[in-house]
């Protein structure tokens, strides 16, 4: 798990997607990647997540892919099998910890509150999505709940955007933001790519000028 972290806090933004149409997986990856975006989130939101998840795989090896929205048994075995690299859940259970282990699934759990944090620590967990990190209360939330939990990085999504990015890789325990926000739905919809490779850019740009200075 750790070779993953190091992985995302390099990415320091990973992209959340939710691909209607396996389609557009590749050249979607591919404009993020030319954004100088290295990994991405592939959301089990839509039936295609399975299938965008192994063509880009297959497509760009070079390019890290986990699957989001990983709440079910199926979701894990799914994500498996295509070839994820990462799990990632919205929210934490025994039942998915032991799934995702059996099956040698990396998870990322996601933690709202100090007990589901107590819960991730008690299950050995040394890093956790925090979601949805600007309706709980942002980047003053997030230090709040850190405070008590020193060893514990986070990977805070929802509601981020560019405003916000650089705010929270300010953080020392913020290993990487998610956020779609690089990815709108109308250019997606357009096949925009060079929009999308224009917005990954600019996020990438931002969060190395930040996270560095």
């Amino acid at each position: 798990m750790q070779q993953i972290l190091s992985r995302l806090r390099a990415a320091k933004v990973l992209p959340v997607l939710s691909i209607k149409n396996a389609e557009q997986a590749v050249p979607l990856a591919q404009a993020l990647l030319e954004g100088g975006l290295s990994a991405v989130e592939v959301t089990f939101r839509t039936p295609a997540a399975a299938q965008a998840i192994s063509q880009i795989r297959s497509a760009l090896p070079q390019m890290f892919v986990a699957a989001g929205t990983v709440l079910t048994k199926a979701n894990a075995d799914a994500a498996k099998s295509a070839g994820a690299q990462l799990a990632i859940s919205p929210g934490i259970s025994r039942e998915m910890v032991e799934h995702c282990k059996k099956i040698e699934l990396p998870l990322l759990p996601g933690c709202a509150t100090p007990s589901e944090l107590t819960l991730a620590v008690e299950l050995g967990f040394g890093a956790v999505k925090l979601f949805p990190a600007k309706q709980l209360g942002g980047v003053e939330y997030l230090k709040a709940l850190a405070a008590p939990f020193g060893g514990i990085s986070f990977v805070p999504t929802g509601g981020i955007d560019l405003v916000s990015l650089a705010e929270y890789l300010a953080l020392p325990q913020v290993v990487a933001c998610g956020g779609s926000f690089m990815v709108k739905e109308e250019w997606l919809a357009a096949g925009a790519w060079d929009k999308i490779a224009a917005a990954a850019r600019e996020s990438v740009l931002l969060a190395g000028r930040k996270k560095n200075g």
